[in-house]
């Protein structure tokens, strides 16, 4: 018997075999639909799907023998790496001084015809075979051998889509794992930050409380100070929003009942006092990311309460299902916005001319969010608006 020769890349090979994560896996319907097709093309009793590693080789695929791997030394198909290009052929393994003596010839499976496709990767590399054994002499015809050349195609097709499908998981788990720093970061960051920012808003509210004689001009002062602290609050909340967008498109899809969804977020906003409330709902259960979706409206429709100076102020909320596309759409009669602003409105700290009913300008960050969160559910969002006309937020997300 004559041992296997050890490749001349073997350690490159070794290291490409295990990038895989194939070894001691369980059997998969995917590989053991291949090793039946071969069984059945070629006519043998035993076919597998052989991965060669340092010392054994083990069945990732196992059609008509007990075992699931056995010693390298053994092994027909350790002989048929060495050949990456070649489909190797034992017609009778009794009559080749390889084999003559092995023991898997002398005894059980008694292996006399052996027919392996190496497996190689892109770059040249056999990682094993897929192969057919019987226990009697054979010859693959022409056609046969095709047929067992395009399958082992096919397997390696299915090893790199693992890969792929392995690397794509990594990363994913990656990214999740840095998400939860950065939003972690971010959460005791803000914290670090406004603890001062809120002092500086309840020492200027004492100092205007106790008119401590500032003249005039003082007590504007410290009205702007902490002014300017409550709107550095705001700004600081708004881009924590934002930064949790991703994590909430994260979440699992449910069950929604869209008009019960509208009806508490409107009471829980307010808008139904001294407010006229338009409701065109043609939907019913839907099925999505249910905070994501809570949070666009929340924005959306506190801009119109907020920014809505009308002396009669109104609310339109329109929801129609077309095709895969839930398209929604919210409006007020308030004083519009001006086409310049339009261009820039879904851009962060990017803010509008107006300002809200209390004098207070915005941060710039909600609409950002809004957009960023549609685009997150597969759909797109526009604005149609004239000065003292309303506003009208036209948008959609994906239902597939």
């Amino acid at each position: 018997m004559k041992k296997p020769e050890i490749p001349q890349n073997e350690e490159q090979r070794l290291g490409r075999l295990y990038e895989y994560s194939l070894l001691d896996t369980f059997q998969e319907d995917e590989y053991d639909q291949i090793t039946k097709m071969a069984s059945k093309i070629c006519g043998t009793p035993i076919s597998l799907i052989s991965l060669i590693d340092k010392e054994r080789q083990w069945f990732k695929s196992n059609i008509g023998l007990s075992v699931p791997q056995t010693s390298r030394d053994f092994a027909f198909c350790a002989h048929a790496i060495n050949f990456p290009q070649e489909t190797f052929v034992v017609p009778d393994s009794r009559k080749d001084e390889r084999f003559f003596d092995n023991p898997f010839v002398l005894n059980d499976p008694n292996i006399v015809f052996y027919a392996g496709v190496p497996l190689v990767t892109e770059d040249n590399l056999a990682l094993g075979t897929l192969c057919v054994i019987d226990s009697k002499p054979k010859e693959l015809s022409k056609g046969e051998q095709e047929a067992l050349e395009i399958l082992a195609k096919q397997v390696v097709k299915l090893f790199e889509l693992r890969k792929k499908t392995k690397d794509l998981e990594r990363l994913v788990n990656d990214l999740k794992i840095k998400n939860q720093s950065l939003e972690e970061f971010a959460r005791v960051a803000a914290h670090d930050i406004k603890s001062p920012i809120n002092n500086i808003i309840s020492l200027s509210a004492i100092i205007r409380k106790e008119e401590s004689g500032l003249t005039l001009e003082g007590q504007e002062l410290v009205q702007m100070i902490g002014s300017s602290a409550e709107n550095l609050s705001q700004l600081i909340d708004g881009i924590l929003r934002l930064s949790r967008s991703s994590t909430l498109l994260a979440e699992e899809r449910s069950w929604i009942d869209f008009p019960q969804f509208i009806d508490k977020l409107l009471k829980m906003l307010g808008a139904n006092e001294k407010r006229k409330i338009i409701l065109n709902l043609e939907v019913g259960k839907i099925f999505t990311h249910k905070i994501a979706l809570e949070q666009i409206f929340i924005n959306l429709i506190a801009n119109s309460l907020k920014y809505n100076t009308s002396k009669n102020p109104s609310l339109e909320l329109n929801a129609r299902l077309m095709g895969n596309k839930l398209q929604f759409m919210v409006g007020d009669n308030g004083p519009g916005i001006s086409q310049k602003d339009q261009e820039r409105i879904f851009t962060i700290f990017q803010t509008t001319t107006n300002q809200s009913i209390d004098g207070k300008p915005g941060t710039g960050i909600g609409l950002a969010t809004v957009k960023a969160l549609i685009e997150g559910l597969g759909g797109t969002i526009k604005l149609e608006s004239e000065s003292e006309k309303g506003a009208r937020f036209h948008f959609n997300i994906d239902i597939s």
